[in-house]
């Protein structure tokens, strides 16, 4: 019988720098496109055998005694990998369930220190990077940009005492699934858009938010702040004058790409409209205001590259604005920046963009967690 670890015991061993030799069996491609921190690759299927000369690459790796944690895709060539170990005489050996699948829905629930009544958690899926928040208030909450594991915000609401009672997305998101529609079906609640995004195409009914409308949650305010470019519909949420919830907007370590609503010939267009929401909008509130972006970005070897897992990732106007380069830009440079060098888009991201519009629903959960595996890629160069 294979011995195996949860992906969240794994997340709990690198939290606590435990010694660990974590062998990740994907083909090379697979692997150097997203892995584990930490992972070493030994390409392996579930066909095979292991050779003297693999065991002896094995034992090179270790450091005396090192327990060795083995990971794949599903958990299927790495748990068969564990057993052709344990034929060459490892002893301390673990397969990851459900391997990277499994990995990507591994969550931490991380308060964000406020000055007033609003108490904000940021919610974070670790492999992917995606943050979307909780905001609560003299017993109601607020849900934004929610992932299709919504357990994670319901879960998260019902530890502080809070009813959601309402649910928001800042843009309709290329990365991942937005499970925002289906909570708010599901706890008979409103689900608010930005107006713009009726333009494109979205099949569904939503609250529509405009320019600075405002919804009041307990006893806070959060404020709809269009910030087109990104995408030409997205909207930043200003809760009570004090934070600033910007999508793929703004990160603390860049700013959002401009091309994949707007394809590279009018990626241009996108530039200089983020341009504006970035210099006329986010960077006029005051120094002070905390802004908490959609994402994080997770390097290739699984670091985010920012901040740690389980701290929050939060930056000020003030500190971005000194020190965020591509803000230092003038306009020509800044849309030549995000125009000239197109990195990789999100895997998936056209079948994503249309199940988060209404236009098609994944088969079943298999392939929801198939559509959004590997790292997002919403971010400029």
């Amino acid at each position: 019988m294979v011995e195996a670890i949860t992906p969240e015991e794994l997340a709990d061993k690198q939290d606590a720098d435990e010694e660990f030799v974590l062998l990740d069996t994907r083909p090379e491609e697979s692997f150097e496109s997203w892995h584990i921190q930490g992972a070493v690759n030994f390409p392996f299927g579930p066909d095979e055998s292991l050779s003297e000369d693999g065991a002896s690459a094995v034992e090179s790796m270790l450091d005396g005694n090192d327990e060795i944690l083995t990971v794949c895709a599903k958990g299927i060539s790495s748990a068969h990998f564990v057993d052709e170990l344990e034929k060459h005489g490892f002893e301390d050996v673990k397969v990851v369930e459900g391997g990277m699948e499994e990995w990507s829905q591994v969550y931490e629930h991380v308060p964000i220190e406020t000055d007033g009544d609003a108490e904000i958690v940021q919610i974070q899926r670790r492999a992917k990077g995606c943050l979307g928040y909780l905001v609560g208030s003299d017993g109601e909450a607020a849900a934004i940009d929610v992932s299709r594991h919504i357990d994670e915000f319901r879960d998260a609401a019902a530890a502080r005492g809070y009813d959601i009672t309402h649910v928001f997305d800042t843009h309709i998101h290329a990365d991942h699934i937005s499970g925002g529609r289906r909570l708010a079906d599901e706890l008979g609640v409103p689900y608010h858009l930005g107006e713009r995004a009726r333009k494109r195409g979205v099949e569904y009914e939503y609250d529509a938010l405009g320019r600075n409308d405002v919804v009041r949650v307990g006893d806070t305010d959060i404020k709809a702040v269009y910030t087109p470019g990104h995408t030409s519909e997205i909207t930043s949420y200003l809760v009570n004058d004090e934070a600033v919830l910007t999508g793929d907007t703004l990160f603390v370590d860049s700013i959002g790409r401009t091309e994949l609503e707007f394809g590279e010939e009018g990626a241009g267009k996108g530039a200089e409209m983020q341009y504006d929401s970035l210099h006329k909008v986010l960077m006029s509130e005051p120094d002070s205001v905390v802004v908490l972006p959609g994402h994080v970005t997770v390097t290739e070897d699984g670091r985010f590259a920012h901040g740690s897992p389980g701290q929050p990732i939060q930056a000020t106007v003030g500190d971005l604005r000194r020190e965020l380069d591509v803000l230092q830009l003038p306009e020509d440079e800044f849309v030549a920046r995000l125009t000239e060098t197109v990195p990789e888009k999100p895997p998936n991201y056209e079948t994503v963009i249309a199940i988060n519009r209404g236009l098609d629903e994944p088969d079943d959960e298999g392939e929801a967690t198939e559509l959004e595996l590997g790292p997002n890629r919403c971010s400029a160069p």
